[in-house]
């Protein structure tokens, strides 16, 4: 919220003018007032907008069409005028962060809080199309969350459900990622175009992450006429809820109606906004309105707003959340619902509420917290070939041949000195929380970013919340190693070598089945999970992939000679590597090209991990750096640029990729080479003192590293 600048009017109509809330490419958005002291949000179309005939019918249009929407679940339109040439609009004031700023400050929703999302759009998405209208551009950020619930905005490209997208000639009429197909291609759409959106939705808030992703605006549209969603860790419930939704033939999605009569309002939706930390930013701003609003007197005689009953009241904060948990509960039994002519599964309806245990531990963990971005470093200031300044460290608080860290939002999480887990804030470097009872050597994994769980000696699993460390579970999972988590599920490898999925939020276990290749401690399988695959790659070189929601194998390889090298998902591929590269379709193991390592006989152990970022890899043989390009149509290889790395030797160090810098460890664990992703040229070496192989990771515009127990940050060049 920003003060009025030069310029701004200070009364329109009934309403006087207090802030600025927000500026678009056709307008400005203001907080007021009426005559009765009530809030309002006022849209303005940009005076050099004003005379454009097409943008004004538009402006026009959006007043229009939300007035037709009678609804709870929409920001309700108070007036509509043209004033000195400027078309305005005066709306229900919400107060509260939209979807996707909730997102991106708080993490994924749980599940409980995405169905009772679930419900209220749908809901909202039902009264709409009955009003004859399809919205056309449902998306995180024309959702608000308030502390009555998610309310619907910004009707600005709405139309008749017979009709075509208005838009200027070039535009892109809905947002990438979340339009369905038939918007890509400019088809005619109906409201079915509106569930896609909202299945977009739905899986951005359950992970965090778009459902659909690409290098570019073309990419992700072609993603979302031709791809699959990326649906992966969410719990089978939800992936079942959102995948019919995002069906590319429209017919083959549910309506909203059937999605409100499928997943009806859970007990105590309501208070889904109540509490937490979300409901502690609604009160926040809802307080702030009240203040400005309160404190910003009408002069006498001043023209009265909307009836008693029509305007909108700031909301008092609520007060703080029982500390009772109550669970949300889904489609009683588990049964199925019949969905006769709708053509979209009957599979969708399912929800079995008897899968977890007894225990949920989802409502007592918080959200994930906001990432502290770091500033990059500018190239201009930057000099020739030498290293920036570290951000923090190295300090020594590290085991001396320690696993590779693991950023968790804004903490680091290493294998302390002592053995167990040391957690250092990423923005300083300072210690944040220890966990000495757990075997760090073991392995340990972040579950969606709100917890860590390592392992003790007894082979017991331990959770503790990341931020703050504070342990929250510890169950008996008989754990020799961990080996991936998503969002839900811990994957790890018991005493018996077995290959177990254990729920992080009910403790129950949801799989166990045998390993097939043998794995210790002290060489232990890798694995990766991502797009509804979990890919556990032994040091036998047998590799197989299996579906994490039961365990039953998809798909396997044997004879990849691998070296402990561990997977890498990049976008429907997965890459393994040791003494040969390969790139296999994620979904059934298709082989779509194998690279031989380039420097046999140096003694090295073949292809280091790779790193995969925005359509390409990055890998390294030896002393040949390489990229690669993440092709699915092609059957061979595609390297793009390589770089020489001084020294002789080998390791399985995978790169770090951060900002416009790529990061290899030399051949001969020397020293760091940092290179220009981009053109490949060389930037800088690093060198930390001590011995031992580096390890290295990022997150947040920063690069951490870790050598001989020795841990810092360094700053990145960005765009």
């Amino acid at each position: 919220m920003q003060p009025l600048a030069t310029g701004d009017p200070l009364r329109l109509g009934p309403y006087r003018l207090l802030a600025v809330l927000g500026e678009g490419g056709m307008g400005k958005v203001y907080l007021a007032q009426d005559g009765a002291g009530r809030p309002a949000a006022v849209k303005v179309l940009r005076p050099e907008l004003a005379h454009d005939q097409h943008l004004a019918q538009r402006f026009v249009r959006e007043a229009e069409m939300a007035r037709a929407v009678t609804s709870k679940g929409v920001a309700r339109v108070l007036d509509a005028r043209t004033e000195g040439g400027r078309p305005w609009l005066a709306a229900e004031f919400l107060a509260g962060p939209t979807l996707d700023e909730a997102i991106r400050t708080h993490g994924p929703m749980d599940e409980p809080t995405v169905r009772a999302l679930v419900h209220f759009l749908a809901r909202t998405l039902r009264d709409i199309h009955a009003a004859g209208l399809v919205h056309r551009d449902l998306k995180p950020a024309n959702i608000v969350l308030t502390s009555s619930g998610p309310r619907v905005i910004d009707f600005g490209i709405a139309r008749p459900e017979h009709g075509l997208t208005l838009t200027t000639t070039g535009q892109i009429p809905v947002t990438p990622g979340y339009g369905a197909p038939e918007q890509v291609l400019g088809h005619r759409v109906g409201p079915a175009c509106d569930v896609f959106s909202l299945g977009a939705v739905l899986g951005y808030a359950a992970s965090g992450r778009r459902t659909f992703e690409g290098a570019h605006v073309a990419a992700v549209q072609y993603e979302v006429v031709h791809g699959h969603p990326d649906l992966a860790g969410l719990p089978p419930a939800l992936s079942q809820l959102i995948e019919p939704c995002l069906a590319k033939d429209p017919a083959h999605r549910p309506t909203p109606e059937q999605i409100v009569t499928a997943v009806p309002a859970p007990k105590g939706a309501e208070r889904a906004w109540r509490k937490g930390p979300l409901a502690t930013a609604i009160a926040e701003r809802e307080a702030t309105v009240k203040r400005l609003v309160v404190a910003a007197p009408m002069a006498p005689g001043s023209p009265t707003g909307p009836v008693p009953g029509e305007g909108v009241t700031a909301v008092p904060p609520t007060g703080s959340a029982s500390s009772s948990r109550r669970r949300f509960l889904a489609l009683g039994g588990g049964g199925v619902l019949a969905a006769a002519g709708a053509g979209w599964g009957a599979k969708w309806l399912v929800f079995d509420r008897n899968a977890a245990g007894d225990t949920d531990f989802d409502a007592e963990v918080p959200a994930a917290v906001a990432t502290p971005a770091a500033a990059f470093v500018s190239l201009i200031d930057a000099k020739a070939g030498e290293a920036p300044k570290p951000l923090w460290g190295p300090h020594d608080v590290a085991a001396m041949d320690g696993l590779t860290p693991l950023p968790v939002r804004d903490v680091l999480v290493v294998q302390a000195k002592a053995g167990g887990l040391l957690a250092l804030g990423v923005a300083d470097g300072r210690q944040r929380w220890q966990a000495e009872d757990v075997v760090a050597r073991a392995g340990f994994v972040s579950v969606g970013d709100r917890l860590v769980v390592g392992a003790a000696e007894d082979g017991r699993l331990h959770a503790y919340v990341a931020a703050t460390g504070k342990p929250v579970w510890q169950t008996d999972a008989s754990v020799e190693h961990l080996l991936a988590a998503d969002a839900r599920r811990v994957y790890l490898v018991t005493e018996k070598n077995e290959l177990r999925a254990v729920d992080a939020w009910t403790l129950a276990t949801v799989w166990t089945r045998p390993l097939a290749s043998p794995s210790i401690r002290s060489l232990p399988a890798t694995a990766a999970v991502g797009r509804d695959r979990l890919v556990v790659n032994g040091r036998d070189g047998h590799v197989v992939a299996v579906d994490p929601a039961t365990g039953k194998t998809v798909w396997e390889k044997r004879d990849l000679g691998t070296t402990g090298a561990g997977p890498a998902i990049g976008g429907t591929l997965v890459y393994l590597a040791g003494g040969k590269l390969t790139a296999c379709e994620l979904a059934d193991g298709t082989v779509r090209w194998t690279e031989q390592a380039r420097s046999p006989g140096l003694g090295g152990p073949g292809w280091t991990s790779p790193t995969p970022d925005e359509g390409v890899i990055y890998v390294a043989d030896g002393y040949n750096a390489r990229r690669y390009r993440t092709m699915t149509d092609v059957r061979f290889a595609v390297s793009d640029w390589y770089e020489i790395l001084e020294g002789l030797g080998g390791n399985i160090t995978a790169p770090a990729v951060e900002g416009t810098t790529v990061w290899f460890a030399a051949p001969d664990d020397t020293h760091l080479r940092v290179l220009d992703k981009r053109t490949h040229r060389l930037l800088f070496d690093v060198t930390m003192q001590r011995t031992g192989p580096y390890r290295l990771t990022s997150d947040g515009n920063r690069v951490f590293a870790v050598r001989g127990g020795r841990v810092m940050a360094m700053p990145v060049f960005g765009t």
